[in-house]
């Protein structure tokens, strides 16, 4: 359900910050300076009052400042989906990615995937809105910092 997803439980926190990490573990070739993932409460404060807004966009910049500039994922579903299900959308953009050159086509969409690897960002905040008035009902966001 909606309410099982909220990220004000420390057990969907733990969710997000293992999938990310596990996920990074992963990455070919490996990251020696990747950096592991934590909860970050101030990113996930702003991650909730921009999914609350419902717009299905990219927040502006300051709404994506914890002391640092951050970085953010957007997933816009109809039904609920679990985290983990979420922020692997996000990472098998890999596919169309290839180190030291981008998108292997053009015009592939491989930021989502480039933000959950980014080696010296540590620090993640997610929240997720219903937006009943929306074509799509569920907006995930997730905030990355630095």
């Amino acid at each position: 359900s909606f309410n099982a997803l909220s990220t004000s439980k420390a057990g969907q926190q733990k969710l997000i910050v293992d999938k990310h990490n596990a996920l990074r573990r992963g990455v070919k070739p490996t990251a020696s300076n990747m950096l592991r993932m934590e909860w970050c409460p101030q990113a996930a404060k702003n991650a909730q009052k921009w999914a609350d807004q419902c717009t299905l966009s990219h927040s502006p910049g300051n709404m994506r400042r914890t002391t640092v500039q951050c970085g953010e994922n957007l997933f816009m579903s109809s039904a609920p989906f679990p985290w983990p299900d979420v922020i692997q959308a996000w990472y098998n953009e890999e596919k169309d990615f290839k180190y030291g050159t981008g998108a292997k086509t053009q015009g592939a969409v491989i930021g989502h995937y480039t933000q959950v690897v980014w080696y010296n960002s540590y620090q993640i905040g997610c929240a997720v809105a219903f937006c009943r008035n929306s074509q799509y009902k569920y907006f995930y966001v997730c905030q990355y910092c630095p």
